[in-house]
């Protein structure tokens, strides 16, 4: 990885792989690969809509990337869609989903990804405090039903990831364990719904390939994540930077512009050495 700090700087070693997403710049997924490739050990791939014709990438962008890997000697990871959902109460859209699941699991496979994301989606009337436990059971039954029909077409069930979302992630442990899947420990979701990324971590340590990193800002009109890593408060700081000092994974800036980007490497250049330098 090039483009790295020169600065004599004592800070803790990088034991992680550092990565971004293929949405930095406005473009299509290959022109941010060559922008960024040089930079990052990691690119996270960026499908969340499946939906669309000209969503997923062709055959041949992808014999592209897989050039661009050899060349800038880079690993890729692949974000599965969001807009299809292996919970849905309905059979037949969870069925289209695993379907929808495949076809791009199949078509990245080339790239030999190292983690596949995914969503396992809360209903948004569970998602209150007051949880009605007979809905909740039934809502695993979706998913472990929806698991189903997907896993018999993966060769390797650890490359899936689960990523945490806005539900304590202790409602699906049974399942991960059941199917022997990953961990996507997203450290932001974690702070914006006000669970603790140091106990998921602990917890999962040991089938955590990747972690999503950003910030959480409070503008006053409501909290948003996916920000620079510079807004994350401060009693949140000292916890991610204990999780990280640990971690061997793939470390996943997933910020969507330049400027987010180059504000969480600045911060992350505080505490780690051998990180890249502003990306122009």
């Amino acid at each position: 990885m090039s483009g790295i700090n020169s600065t004599d700087f004592i800070g803790s070693p990088r034991q992680f792989r550092l990565g971004t997403t293929s949405f930095i710049i406005p473009d299509h997924i290959i022109p941010n690969v060559k922008k960024l490739g040089s930079f990052f050990d990691e690119i996270e791939l960026l499908v969340f809509e499946s939906l669309a014709l000209d969503s997923l990438p062709s055959k041949g962008d992808v014999k592209t990337l897989l050039s661009l890997s050899r060349d800038l000697n880079l690993t890729y990871n692949i974000h599965l869609p969001t807009d299809v959902s292996l919970s849905d109460e309905s059979s037949q859209k969870r069925q289209a989903a695993a379907d929808t699941l495949l076809k791009v699991l199949d078509r990245f496979a080339p790239l030999n990804p190292s983690t596949h994301t995914l969503h396992l989606e809360m209903p948004r009337d569970l998602r209150q405090i007051s949880r009605d436990q007979n809905e909740i059971r039934t809502w695993i039954d979706f998913i472990r039903d929806g698991l189903c029909l997907l896993l018999p077409g993966v060769s390797d069930l650890n490359t899936i990831s689960v990523e945490t979302l806005d539900y304590p992630l202790f409602y699906i442990e049974s399942l991960i364990k059941e199917f022997h899947l990953s961990v996507c420990l997203d450290v932001g979701h974690q702070i914006l719904y006000n669970h603790n990324p140091v106990q998921t971590f602990g917890t999962h340590k040991l089938r955590i390939p990747l972690i999503h990193l950003h910030g959480v800002e409070d503008s006053g009109k409501g909290t948003k994540d996916h920000k620079a890593l510079d807004t994350l408060p401060q009693d949140a700081i000292m916890k991610i930077i204990g999780i990280l000092e640990t971690f061997r994974g793939v470390v996943s800036l997933e910020v969507f512009n330049i400027e987010n980007l180059n504000r969480s490497l600045v911060f992350l250049s505080q505490y780690f050495q051998d990180i890249p330098s502003e990306i122009k």
